[in-house]
């Protein structure tokens, strides 16, 4: 679980510093461009819960193996993609894989790891997310600048391939108490088609038919919501949102973090390189720092989440998050690199206090026979969380930018984009805190 936990979001951090190598292969647009990581994004974000429901029905183990499959061959398509075109379709398949992996390897801990432990476990776990978004900037820039981009996906592929035979060595249980229970296929392409109509709506705003998308994305939650509440074996437990008040404010909390906090690299990447004049692998040394820190950390908040309250812990995290983003409100031409090293640290720290605390009050929260929806709930709430981030960086590119190619004339337009998202990012995250504050206590499971 901790090894698939480190190669996903390698492979989502290491592309970041890529992106403008891509846009000038393929001639894309700053909007254009966005999509190389939103189509990745949204079909982990759509596929997340049909999946974690499957696997209660069907087995965790096996979706979890499937995932790993499709993950690293989509790897290898991406690496060899010809056009852009390509590279999208091989994203969304990459997704897929994701969404397989993500909506299993927490429940399956879940299962292995006794409540007393599972903090910790969360810990390790997260540390490994957090090794991988490090060590994917330092790698993908250096990859990038002397393989160029292709090899970052190609190198995914054996990685996939030894993660294959290792766990089909030693991962022998399998896990399915909700085996028996009918699976929600409507209720599944309902979300969906929800999920991506919200996303094509941000990204074709301040048009009118990305305010309709938008409107049909907000019609498309309203009637999977209520098809939920009404079924016996929904896709997705509504009524734990309803009734769970640890779990619902749990996951609002996380949702608001991951909205607020996602697009950091992608806006980070753009300013180093295009604003700073920095390379791939220079970029990608200067924003190592944050994950770093997320990596050293999230053990120790996992096992502090297994003594005293996870509310607390993640709360004061969310503080050191919103005050890292206020401070990236003021980047300018002349921001010193020390000052933008020690803001990622301190939202290295915000990070690492907020997510393993958070996690685990999620999965203490609910049954053994939920575990692969609730662990679904964590994976989704970070993925529409960083589709959402995403989204709204790209509407603040569109409204700043426009269908442009991003060209030294363009620079004060890019800059006033990137201090407003973080402007923005910073207000959402201030309303995370009492999101988190309000979930009340948990020390319910021993």
């Amino acid at each position: 679980m901790t090894l698939m936990s480190f190669l996903t979001p390698f492979m989502a951090s290491s592309i970041m510093v890529a992106l403008p190598s891509i846009a000038l292969e393929f001639d894309l647009t700053a909007i254009s461009l966005s999509w190389i990581s939103n189509a990745y994004l949204l079909a982990t974000a759509v596929f997340l819960v049909p999946f974690g429901r499957l696997a209660d029905i069907h087995g965790r183990r096996r979706i979890f193996m499937y995932g790993i499959w499709i993950f690293s061959f989509a790897s290898l398509a991406a690496g060899a993609a010809p056009v852009s075109a390509v590279l999208i379709a091989a994203r969304v398949l990459q997704g897929v894989g994701a969404a397989m992996t993500l909506s299993t390897s927490t429940a399956i801990l879940s299962s292995v790891f006794s409540p007393g432990e599972r903090g910790k476990a969360f810990g390790y776990n997260v540390a490994a997310v957090y090794t991988g978004l490090s060590l994917g900037p330092f790698l993908g820039g250096f990859l990038t600048q002397h393989f160029g981009w292709h090899s970052i996906f190609l190198i995914n592929f054996p990685m996939g391939l030894f993660l294959i035979v290792l766990a089909g060595r030693v991962l022998k249980q399998e896990w399915m108490e909700a085996k028996g229970e009918s699976f929600d296929v409507a209720g599944s392409i309902v979300y969906g088609l929800t999920l991506s109509a919200m996303m094509t709506g941000f990204s074709l705003l301040p048009k009118i038919s990305g305010a309709l998308f938008a409107g049909a994305s907000i019609l498309g939650f309203t009637i999977f919501i209520t098809r939920e509440s009404r079924l016996r074996s929904p896709v997705l437990n509504i009524r734990l949102f309803k009734e769970n008040r640890v779990f619902a404010f749990s996951n609002l909390a996380a949702l608001i973090n991951y909205s607020a906090t996602a697009a950091i690299a992608f806006l980070l990447s753009l300013y180093l390189q295009y604003i700073k004049g920095m390379t791939p692998q220079q970029a990608g040394i200067i924003l190592v720092a944050q994950p770093i820190i997320q990596a050293i950390v999230s053990p120790s908040a996992g096992k502090l989440s297994d003594k005293i309250e996870p509310q607390i812990v993640a709360s004061i995290g969310m503080v050191c998050t919103a005050v890292g983003l206020g401070l990236l409100a003021f980047l300018s031409m002349t921001t010193s690199t020390s000052f933008l090293v020690a803001v990622l640290l301190l939202l290295g720290l915000g990070f690492a206090l907020f997510s393993s605390p958070n996690t685990h009050a999620i999965m203490a929260a609910v049954e053994k026979k939920q575990y692969g929806v609730a662990s679904s709930a964590v994976a989704t709430m970070r993925l529409t969380g960083q589709m959402m981030s995403m989204g709204i960086a790209t509407l603040i590119f569109a409204l700043f930018i426009g269908q442009q190619k991003i060209t030294p004339e363009l620079y004060p337009q890019l800059l006033q984009s990137i201090r407003t998202a973080f402007s923005f990012f910073s207000v959402v995250c201030f309303c995370g805190i009492f999101a988190s504050l309000a979930r009340g206590k948990m020390r319910n499971e021993s």
